[in-house]
């Protein structure tokens, strides 16, 4: 071979190595610029545009984690889930070690109700790092949603101990150990998730309703009743405080509670339910004639709406047998069990209503559907009785 047909050989692989070498930069430069592209469209929101610059970008770069991590991550604020899906596996197995990858994967599985994916998830993060208290609080909270309470604790202690001012670990972790009857501990957590963030209305409600049930009463309707100021707009939240009140026998109290509420709220059926279901109590227990007459006005007013929930005319069912108005009470009690969801006693007290008026058949129905449907504890009683109506 000559020395020139050397040289020119030389040359040519030089020259295409160059333009080799000038095609692979100015690919890189063109993926950087769609990468950038594309978290610039997520600052604005704009998942669509987003995803197709990171598209562009795993055209020039099938194998690239940070193109799947982000474009899976758009596909998810989109609420694409499956898409999601498939880029953030594709992430996390380009790395394994890609703990941003592994972290929207477990949220994205976890929004599935995929739990069983999740928890498995989350743990191979914290088997890469085991100080990030976000991610123990997921996977706890992975666990809690699926059921597994006991197997929760361990990793939302560990949450807590890296981040003590963790309010949310600290109020999961008490319903975790309320689940397992650790009331104590329980309502400790609670009170603590409390101290961090007085505003948890979640953690004041659950402490309120266990220092109920522990005989606190004081301590329950303290909580409520700052529950009702930390959330003024909501007026379940001083029915709530009321019905507490009416409970414990404290009918007077009950009462201007819910006077307060009503002229708060003058358009909350809640309210008006929650008055003419004081009044019944006060009426049943002390066989009081005025109670029951205030019964029957509030619970007229609520169950004159459109939108009556069967709980509210079953109510207002129970208070007109009471008052003696037999048939106007069988009228608004088979309403009740029209209205979905269906208070089961409206069916006890429709078969009650029926049988004084002598439609035994449609009593003996009634008390059938309210037998199948209720955990009644005298369900040997009312066979009794089924058994009588359907004799006669």
């Amino acid at each position: 071979m000559t020395r020139g047909r050397v040289v020119s050989i030389t040359g040519a692989i030089l020259l295409a190595g160059a333009v080799f070498g000038w095609n692979a930069i100015r690919q890189e430069r063109e993926f950087r610029r769609l990468i950038a592209v594309g978290d610039a469209a997520l600052t604005r929101d704009q998942t669509y545009e987003a995803i197709e610059a990171f598209s562009g970008a795993l055209a020039l770069k099938r194998d690239s984690m940070l193109a799947h991590l982000k474009r899976g991550d758009s596909y998810r604020r989109r609420g694409e889930l499956a898409a999601a899906l498939r880029d953030l596996r594709e992430a996390a197995a380009l790395d394994p070690t890609a703990t941003r990858a592994l972290e929207l994967l477990g949220d994205v599985n976890a929004t599935m109700g995929r739990y069983e994916r999740a928890i498995e998830v989350y743990r191979r993060y914290v088997a890469i790092d085991d100080r990030a208290p976000q991610i123990l609080y997921k996977l706890g909270l992975a666990y809690y949603r699926n059921g597994q309470t006991a197997r929760a604790v361990e990793p939302l202690r560990r949450s807590i101990t890296l981040d003590d001012r963790f309010a949310e670990a600290h109020y999961l972790l008490a319903m975790c150990l309320k689940a397992e009857r650790h009331t104590p501990e329980a309502m400790a957590s609670l009170t603590r998730a409390l101290e961090i963030n007085p505003a948890l209305g979640a953690a004041r409600e659950e402490l309120a309703a266990l220092n109920l049930g522990q005989g606190k009463t004081r301590e329950g309707l303290e909580q409520l009743e700052a529950l009702a100021a930390l959330e003024p707009a909501r007026p379940e939240r001083l029915v709530n405080v009321a019905l507490a009140y009416a409970r414990v026998g404290r009918t007077d109290a009950a009462i201007a509670t819910l006077g307060r509420a009503a002229e708060r709220y003058p358009q909350a059926d809640v309210v008006y339910e929650a008055l003419g279901r004081v009044w019944l109590g006060a009426a049943e227990t002390h066989r009081d004639g005025a109670a029951l007459t205030k019964a029957v006005q509030a619970l007229e007013a609520a169950a004159a709406r459109a939108n009556a929930s069967s709980d509210t005319l079953t109510l207002y069912g129970r208070a007109l047998i009471l008052s003696d108005r037999i048939q106007v009470a069988e009228r608004v009690l088979q309403q009740a069990i029209t209205v979905w969801p269906v208070e089961p006693t409206a069916f006890f007290y429709l078969s009650d209503a029926a049988a004084r008026r002598g439609h035994v058949a449609a009593a003996r129905d009634a008390l059938a559907r309210y037998i199948a449907l209720s955990d009644d504890e005298q369900k040997e009683q009312l066979a009794g009785r089924l058994a009588a109506l359907s004799t006669r």
